[in-house]
């Protein structure tokens, strides 16, 4: 390793390649910005159908249809749920009762898996929804928190948004799997919040809004209540955190105002991806919050509510980032610095570009009358 060149260079983040450290997930990632320059002559996907029906009648997700278990859903006009009918946790699965040797291991799991369609129509998506409607999607979850988390240690809300992140049905929706057991990644969100606030005396989440609210270096938006960053060590292109302001632990602890301003913000964040390469961006998104079950009777403290969104798109809306190779094999790598890509998503408008394409429209009409 030649030090000595290395020393004679100024460090540019968007230049030369380094660590940073995720303190969530005590691991680290390597950021390589110069990559971007490289040609591509990869995978390119092909862009999302734009044309769907509002209403599809043979999408089981749409309202009076019959889905594969036979069930027909309602007249739904507002949030619909309902149990998975391929669940992947199911409540009653007996124990397997094996001896459990070092290397094969074997515990029981038992859950429920529920869908819950946010909007009746399938030709929206939650930046076209009006803040009113994503806030009773934001009610919703909140009371399955509740509901299911009296039971469960974890529920897990996530939504996978469009084909390249693995959605079957194009409708609005996301699923909530509540589970006996702490996944990996709560496990290691709550050891590594639980080793931070015994180290600092404070959550790390409360801290690190506060430090990235003053920096604005990667704020993409923000209001009273909340805020959107690209994380410091975001793995992911264009990578976003939506965290709150002020110490909360878990969704239904959030005040009336709080879930309207969050309304407003996923809003605004949404709009703003989908502005970014003018498609419906794709993404995986889910809520973490303390855990639940049994861990209601313990000190959470160190916990802070909190939201990830992970869009694999890179460069366009075609050409998306691949977790192959060394980051399957040695660590994660992202192509352009944190700061770079809130720069890019701070910048867009938060008109999205379908509303602002009708409103072209209907003045270039009005003028040739």
């Amino acid at each position: 390793m030649d030090t000595g060149e290395s020393a004679k260079l100024q460090f540019d983040p968007k230049e030369h390649q380094h660590l940073r450290y995720n303190p969530l997930r005590d691991s680290w990632v390597v950021v390589s910005a110069h990559r971007m320059r490289r040609p591509w002559k990869g995978q390119v996907e092909k862009v999302p159908e734009a044309n769907i029906p509002r209403h599809d009648p043979h999408n089981p997700l749409c309202p009076g249809n019959t889905r594969a278990n036979g069930e027909v859903n309602p007249e739904y006009d507002s949030t619909f749920l309902f149990d998975n009918d391929f669940p992947a946790l199911q409540p009653n699965s007996p124990d397997p009762g094996l001896d459990h040797h070092p290397l094969f291991q074997t515990k029981a799991a038992r859950g429920v898996c529920k869908v819950m369609c946010f909007h009746p129509w399938s030709d929206i998506t939650p930046p076209l929804m009006l803040p009113a409607e994503i806030r009773k999607v934001i009610d919703k979850w909140a009371e399955l928190i509740e509901e299911l988390g009296s039971t469960y240690p974890w529920v897990q809300i996530f939504e996978n948004k469009g084909a390249m992140m693995g959605c079957s049905n194009p409708h609005p929706h996301c699923q909530v799997w509540a589970s006996s057991f702490l996944p990996n990644e709560p496990a290691l969100a709550e050891r590594c919040q639980r080793d931070y606030q015994q180290k600092f005396g404070e959550p790390m989440l409360l801290q690190y809004a506060r430090m990235e609210a003053q920096a604005q270096e990667r704020v993409v938006v923000e209001n009273e209540h909340w805020l959107v960053v690209v994380p410091y060590w975001a793995t992911w292109p264009f990578q976003t955190l939506l965290l709150p302001r002020r110490h909360v632990l878990r969704l239904p602890d959030l005040t009336s105002q709080e879930r309207d301003s969050l309304a407003c913000i996923m809003k605004r964040l949404l709009t703003k991806y989908d502005n970014l390469f003018e498609v419906s961006f794709p993404y995986s998104m889910g809520w973490h919050g303390a855990p639940t079950g049994n861990y209601l009777k313990e000190d959470m403290s160190h916990w802070q509510l909190h939201a990830h969104y992970y869009p694999p798109l890179l460069r366009s809306a075609t050409v998306r980032k691949f977790m192959v190779g060394y980051e399957m094999l040695a660590q994660e790598q992202r192509d352009l610095t944190p700061e770079q890509a809130a720069e890019r998503l701070r910048a867009l408008s938060e008109e999205h570009y379908k509303t602002k394409a009708k409103e072209d429209q209907a003045n270039s009409q009005t003028e040739v009358k």
